[in-house]
């Protein structure tokens, strides 16, 4: 579809919900505040598209005089000078249509449920993961988010073998979706005597926070198991079957917590956890159709895509999705320069999706 065709269709849309709001039988219905709320949606959209519109007459009448050799010189002179005018502000105006057209996800603005895992690498790669976290910690409180750890399962040695946490603020998911897939390690361990470098990774996953609207977990579908919590090493091991334990039998999802003391808060945030995997199981769904008639595959949050490379004794860090090198690996770590690897992924995926409206 052409971008004309793109704006014939928006304004098209918008014109039909007036009549139809015009006409409605039941006013203060869910239909017909639904409706007043896309024509809410769509009006910014259809005065950018006006504006263009009204531009473009303009503009093409003063091409017109520039080019009428009825005119006098002085006349000519000045259509010229409307007509460069008008040419740059049709190209402003049609770029602003454009942003506006393209397509925006429902999810962005929610919190966000932030899981990290050890993958390959054993210990390494534990300590990789808690480093990751840590990470996303301090960037999230560089963006004026919070960050409440839901669940933390310590290595034996150190690290973490996986830590799933809550992210509120705004916009919390429009920038950590980009993180989600395999994140590569390479340095020197501590224990390593003989200087090697080892390669080590980390898993991703950044799921959109789900509330009972945007998923049904009916309680028939759940099997819930309690047991003693332990810690690494048999530390922090409780005297009751506070940790719980939630399978979701038509999917075979499995989320446990056991961090809290109280039963009730381990299964409400296990709850919590299990609502998120649920929703993103169906967003991925959606994601992946989309995806197949794209050439980019920012933004899908394939978790099974190594993403991003950490490499230490460079000061590097790479994201081979767009192929971006930085040599700033500290101030990426201390989070206060991952926006430098976040918005240009962010950018990149808009340009992808604007090349779509073409």
């Amino acid at each position: 579809m052409s971008l004309e065709e793109n704006l014939d269709g928006v304004v098209a849309r918008y014109e039909e919900l007036q009549a139809l709001v015009a006409r409605h039988e039941s006013p203060g219905s869910s239909d017909y505040t639904d409706k007043l709320k896309e024509i809410s949606d769509l009006q910014p959209v259809v005065d950018s598209i006006q504006a263009l519109r009204a531009a473009r007459q303009e503009r093409d009448e003063a091409k017109a005089m520039m080019d009428d050799p009825d005119s006098d010189a002085e006349m000519r002179e000045l259509a010229e000078e409307e007509y460069y005018r008008l040419r740059d502000r049709c190209d402003a105006l049609e770029h602003d249509v454009k942003m506006r057209l393209v397509p925006r996800d429902k999810d962005d603005e929610k919190n966000a449920i932030l899981e990290v895992r050890a993958g390959t690498g054993g210990q390494e790669a534990a300590l990789f993961a808690a480093e990751l976290f840590r990470m996303y910690q301090r960037y999230a409180s560089e963006q004026g988010w919070s960050v409440e750890v839901l669940s933390w399962q310590e290595a034996d040695q150190g690290g973490a073998k996986e830590v799933s946490a809550l992210v509120k603020g705004r916009g919390v998911f429009a920038k950590l979706k980009y993180e989600s897939g395999v994140h590569r390690v390479q340095r020197v361990p501590q224990t390593e005597s003989q200087g090697r470098i080892h390669t080590s990774a980390a898993t991703v996953a950044v799921l959109p926070e789900a509330e009972d609207v945007d998923v049904e977990v009916e309680d028939k579908d759940l099997r819930i198991d309690t047991f003693r919590s332990q810690g690494a090493g048999g530390q922090h091991v409780n005297t009751t079957d506070s940790a719980v334990r939630i399978t979701h039998l038509p999917t075979g999802v499995v989320v446990s917590c056991q961090d809290n003391k109280s039963q009730h808060k381990n299964r409400a945030r296990a709850m919590q956890v299990l609502r998120a995997r649920l929703y993103d199981m169906e967003r991925q769904k959606v994601e992946q159709a989309r995806a197949d008639d794209r050439k980019s595959q920012i933004g899908s949050g394939d978790r099974s895509e190594r993403i991003r490379t950490y490499n230490f004794p460079q000061g590097r860090v790479t994201d081979h999705r767009i192929g971006l090198t930085l040599y700033q690996l500290e101030k990426v770590m201390s989070g206060e320069g991952l926006d430098q690897v976040i918005d240009p992924l962010i950018n990149e995926d808009q340009a992808a999706k604007l090349a779509e409206l073409q």
